[in-house]
């Protein structure tokens, strides 16, 4: 394999590689000697998994033994002695039966390069680069580096080659934004349910006041550095736009020379109900105002970029995750609002307090289905509905506040997921929530009681919809398979099992 190949190809998916990450994908030495020249620290093995294991197909295929062989099974983190930090995680695969007793003794021990080994015992060795390619980050990875799910890592496979044969197969990986040599800004958003607004009469003198959960997926990752002109990549046209939009007003409300490059990671789709375009503004923002040293608050991006003007969900989901209820405007004459606009309608109005914010359970599952419908209202025919369909009656207000007071904080507190649930289930039916599924068509209203009726102790449609979710325990499985039912009969949909997320986005500076 031609590493210089596959290193323009991994670029063309990733963006540029610095010179020590190629460095590091195409070395022929110790890595761990190389690691401690790049950072001038004391780089020691920690061996997580060691044992001897019957080999599989592919370590088969590449250790040019049968399977079944046993094989050295080893996985370990190159780590600085230092603070911890993990610089390489690696997984090897060495064949017993070509192994002498000293090197195999050594092997076994843990925590000792296996380079060192090597050298120790005066080994003659080559390595062979098989693959270097571009992953994402899972879960586990994202632990492990202390990274966020799906940050791209830098992958490759080689061969140690010992007398014509593989002595060991190796496959190394490190995150993308390690070994840089820009500053760069790492920001991963949660997603949010918008449960209902509270108040859309406005007799009392406030308005709106929000109810939403955090959502730890679907979500945002983008990556931000400086540089002369403005660049977007990564993500679709619409979603470029917006980013282009803000990131050009935030610029020229710092008053700062030059721009940035944002690359788009990870997105979901805007105008489903999910906040997508509340995450994307807050999360440029904040990237920006960071590669600038300028530590502000999400209620002061919000500010800067238009958001929170109604309900404060999103701003508030950005900031610290977790089920949360704002308190609204003030409404009238010489309140903050004098009418009944949506967020993207109130440029100017400031965010509202959060009166609320409580963990939410994290053995509650959230099954999202999103019907293959049209987006939910926004922009001018968003703004219309506010006008036309407000305010609504009083008595649908504070039966709507006796539900959320007396029901939907107690179930939430006193982790009673069916007392949550049947609160969910009845605001749908009040005030600007019983407003907004009027507008829906079948394929979103007839799956909430499909949901309840599978399992669910809850259902509701979030924000304008079409996306619907459905709160449950256990068997959410069963619950999922009953929506793609209804959906497939009904236009088609897509289905996600997620938790809330209990904390706000993710701000790395790297």
């Amino acid at each position: 394999m031609d590493i210089r190949d596959a290193i323009r190809k991994m670029e063309s998916e990733v963006g540029r590689i610095s010179p020590v990450q190629k460095f590091l994908l195409g070395t022929d030495g110790s890595v761990t000697q190389i690691l401690e020249s790049i950072t001038g620290k004391n780089v020691v093995i920690r061996t997580l998994v060691q044992e001897i294991v019957p080999a599989d197909t592919a370590a088969a295929d590449h250790l040019d033994i049968a399977v079944g062989d046993p094989v050295n099974f080893r996985v370990v983190e190159i780590k600085t002695e230092e603070n911890g930090e993990v610089l390489i995680y690696a997984v090897s695969h060495t064949p017993v039966s070509r192994l002498s007793p000293e090197f195999k003794d050594d092997l076994l021990k843990a925590d000792i390069p296996i380079g060192k080994i090597i050298a120790q015992h005066k080994i003659e060795a080559r390595r062979e680069i098989l693959t270097a390619r571009v992953l994402p980050a899972s879960e586990e990875a994202g632990r492990i580096f202390a990274i966020c799910k799906s940050e791209p890592l830098l992958s490759r496979q080689y061969q140690i080659i010992h007398g014509g044969k593989p002595l060991i197969f190796i496959e190394e990986q490190f995150p993308y934004n390690r070994f840089l040599d820009t500053r760069r800004v790492v920001i991963d958003t949660p997603s949010r349910v918008h449960v209902s607004l509270i108040d859309m009469h406005g007799g009392s003198g406030r308005v709106d006041g929000g109810i939403g959960i955090t959502l730890d997926e679907p979500g945002i990752l983008i990556e931000a550095e400086l540089s002369p002109v403005l660049s977007v990549t990564g993500c679709d046209p619409a979603m470029e736009q917006r980013i282009r939009q803000v990131a050009a007003e935030v610029l020229q409300n710092f008053r700062l020379g030059g721009s940035v490059t944002i690359t788009v990671r990870k997105q979901f789709a805007a105008h489903i109900g999910l906040g997508c375009g509340s995450q994307i503004s807050l999360a440029v923002a904040k990237a920006i105002a960071e590669l600038h040293d300028r530590h502000l608050p999400a209620c002061e991006l919000a500010r800067l970029t238009g958001r929170g003007g109604t309900s404060g969900i999103g701003t508030a989901a950005f900031d610290h995750g977790g089920f949360i209820i704002d308190g609204g405007h003030r409404f009238g004459a010489g309140g903050e609002k004098t009418d009944f606009r949506p967020s993207s309608a109130s440029r100017g109005v400031h965010p509202p307090p959060v009166i609320v914010r409580h963990d939410f359970p994290r053995d509650w599952k959230i099954l999202l289905a999103i019907p293959a419908v049209p987006a939910g209202a926004s922009g001018g025919q968003e703004a219309d509905i506010f006008r036309t369909r407000c305010p609504v009656p009083l008595d649908d207000v504070r039966a709507l506040s006796h539900e959320v007071l007396m029901r939907m904080l107690p179930g939430l507190a006193g982790q009673d997921l069916d007392l949550f649930g049947s609160a969910i289930n009845n605001v749908q039916e009040l005030g600007f929530k019983k407003v907004e599924l009027s507008l829906q068509p079948h394929a979103v209203t007839g799956l909430l009681p499909v949901l309840r009726g599978a399992g669910a102790a809850g259902a509701g449609m979030s924000s304008f919809g079409p996306a619907v979710y459905a709160i449950g325990d256990t068997d959410m499985k069963s619950v999922e398979r009953a929506a793609r039912s209804f959906m497939g009969g009904n236009g088609g949909g897509s289905t996600l099992i997620t938790t809330a997320r209990n904390n706000g986005a993710v701000v790395r500076v790297v």
